[in-house]
């Protein structure tokens, strides 16, 4: 399996990648990650432009991979890496807007559970309703270096959102009204995908915007200055 390409949306042969990995939905976000903290990244991937490295943090091996917008994306990539590249644990960093009043732009989401309104989790037929979570001992550790940063942070519910631009843009407040912190679009996927395989799957998400406030960052602020979640993410994986 060393000189196979396993998948025809990773271009890397097998070994290649970590198995450890985190990944972010902006492939520009990726490649600020692995050239500020990786050292000796090396480019896996380059397909579709959704690039991938691997290098080293501290001593650890790691692989920072984009993943692009929306369930289905991740849901891919994930997919891909936990059944074809033998990878373990994934942390996605990634953006998100707060539904919580007391969530303020900057701020790091950790998101123990992941509510949806997307239908990924009915492939796997199961007599019931499936409750995506994060591993325990991420949650557990993202928390606990959040402390140690100094960093605003809250634990929780997250909503993993099937559509960005909502014909009722006032639904949000459903969710708000059940506790849910924030929204972002991709974290369900990612969890059904670490639970079915067997693997570890956490979300970290910065505050982009509020839809309590109406208060927003620009993208390039979302590529180059969420680094706190960067650095949680690299520290605990």
């Amino acid at each position: 399996m060393a000189d196979m390409t396993p998948t025809p949306h990773i271009g890397a042969k097998f070994g290649e990648i970590a198995e450890k990995v985190i990944m972010a939905g902006d492939p520009l976000r990726a490649k600020f990650m692995a050239e500020t903290y990786l050292e000796n990244p090396v480019l896996y991937n380059e397909v579709r432009g959704m690039l991938g490295y691997t290098g080293t943090y501290k001593g650890k091996r790691i692989s920072i991979q984009g993943h692009g917008m929306g369930i289905p994306s991740i849901g891919i990539y994930s997919y891909e890496l936990y059944n074809f590249y033998g990878v373990k644990t994934i942390i996605r960093t990634g953006s998100a807007g707060a539904y919580d009043p007391e969530l303020n732009l900057g701020d790091i989401v950790i998101g123990m559970g992941a509510c949806t309104n997307s239908a990924y989790a009915q492939q796997f037929d199961l007599p019931g309703t499936y409750a995506p979570i994060a591993d325990f001992g991420l949650v557990r550790a993202a928390a606990d270096k959040a402390d140690a940063l100094g960093v605003n942070y809250k634990v929780g519910n997250i909503l993993a959102s099937d559509v960005f631009y909502g014909a009722q843009p006032d639904a949000w407040k459903k969710w708000q009204q059940m506790g849910v912190l924030a929204v972002e679009m991709e974290a369900v996927s990612l969890y059904l995908n670490a639970a079915r395989s067997g693997n570890k799957a956490l979300v970290i998400c910065t505050v982009s915007d509020s839809l309590v406030t109406g208060k927003e960052t620009t993208s390039e602020q979302r590529q180059k200055s969420f680094t706190s979640m960067m650095e949680i993410a690299l520290d605990i994986i």
